[in-house]
This record gives C-alpha cells, sequence and structure tokens, in this order.
C-alpha cells in the first residue's frame, strides 16, 4: 500500500523496517474474514511481529492481541512491522502454505525486500515505488522528525509531540523504548515501528 511507501531516513535505519499487510478484494474474498486474518496474525506472531494490529481497533502496542482478535470484522486491515529479513521469510513462507487467498503486501527497501521473496519462494505480483518529496521541502519539519513520523503513513504522528519525547528522553524522564511506545500508539495501523523508533530517539539523544 502505497501509505507506507514514503518512510525516510538513514538508509541503514530503514534495513530494519519492513511492513506487511493483509488485504481482501471487494466483491471478491471480502466476507467471513476472521477465520483467514487469524491465520495472518498467526503467522505474523510466530514471525515475531513487533507491532501490528487493525485499524478499526488499533496496535498492539496500545490494545492486547486478544482485544484486537475478538473484534475482527470483514471491515479490518491488518497491518503490522518485522525488523529482521528473516521475519519477513519466515512469514512469508507460512502465508504461502497456508493459502488463504488473501493478497500479503511488504513494504521497504526494495534491495532487503527482494531477497525475502526469493528466499521465501515467492513472486512479487506487482511492485510500488515511492518517488520522494515534491514541493516546498523547507516546509517540512527536519530530517529525524520525518524518520519518525514517516512510519506512521497517515501521518498521525504530531512533529511537534516528536520534539516533546525527545526532550523527555533527554532530561531522563523517560526512555527511548517508553517514548518509542507512546508515539506508537497515534498510528492505529500498526505500522509504526517503535524498534527502530526507539533507535533513532537514541542516537539523536546521545548526540546532544
Amino acid at each position: 500500500m502505497t501509505h507506507s511507501l514514503h518512510r525516510s531516513g538513514d538508509i541503514e535505519s530503514q534495513k530494519h523496517d519492513f511492513v506487511w499487510f493483509m488485504y481482501q478484494t471487494k466483491g471478491v474474498n471480502d466476507v467471513g474474514i476472521k477465520p483467514k486474518a487469524l491465520e495472518f496474525i498467526a503467522a505474523a506472531e510466530a514471525a515475531g511481529s513487533e507491532n501490528w494490529g487493525d485499524v478499526k481497533t488499533g496496535p498492539v502496542t496500545r490494545f492486547s492481541s486478544q482485544e484486537i482478535k475478538e473484534k475482527l470484522s470483514d471491515k479490518s486491515r491488518l497491518r503490522g512491522v518485522f525488523t529482521r529479513k528473516e521475519q519477513v521469510v519466515k512469514f512469508l513462507r507460512q502465508i504461502k502454505e497456508k493459502d488463504t487467498g488473501m493478497s500479503v503486501v511488504i513494504s521497504g527497501i526494495l534491495d532487503e525486500v527482494m531477497p525475502c521473496c526469493e528466499a521465501a519462494g515467492v513472486t512479487p505480483h506487482s511492485i510500488n515505488y515511492s518517488l520522494g518529496v515534491w514541493g516546498k521541502k523547507d516546509k517540512l519539519p527536519d530530517d529525524v522528525t520525518l524518520s519518525v513520523t514517516t512510519m506512521c503513513g497517515h501521518h498521525m504522528i504530531p512533529p511537534k509531540f516528536v520534539k516533546h519525547v525527545m526532550k523527555q528522553v533527554e532530561s531522563g524522564k523517560m526512555t527511548p523504548e517508553q517514548g518509542a511506545i507512546r508515539l506508537s500508539d497515534f498510528c492505529y495501523c500498526g505500522i509504526f515501528n517503535q524498534v527502530r523508533c526507539a533507535d533513532i530517539i537514541k542516537d539523536q539523544t546521545e548526540k546532544k
């Protein structure tokens, strides 16, 4: 999905950032999806997905996995993140084996994602690219802030709150991990990578 394509920041950092999606097609396989959704969740959890959620409920950083599972409906959209290629390969292998008939999308640095697909025996149906940011880029927040806010594709994380969290960490009022969780709560899709975020906060605050 295109809202996951515009994650920015240091390339080495992005190499530890993979987004996964499950999608049903309207009028084709969008009725009675809960059993299939549970299969996707089981595969994601088995592979160690650091964050995931259903946009109709929210992410596991804010709600229990059981609550999210119980509230699954035909309107659900499952999304999540991995931090390692091995996780992506394990997830794709399981999804291929389960053969649910639902679409699966993996988003990340293409040079990292393609080897995962090959290792899992999966041939991509199509590929979407981000062509970067156009327009008055001087109006955007700084690069570090963007590396955090763009992990929520719907841009639900306020740049000023990122600054606030970093100041809280810098002053010792919270850890980078606690700050990352605070920020992840705003992304209801579940594609916010709080592990990568904690590393970004830690790296930025240690420089000051």
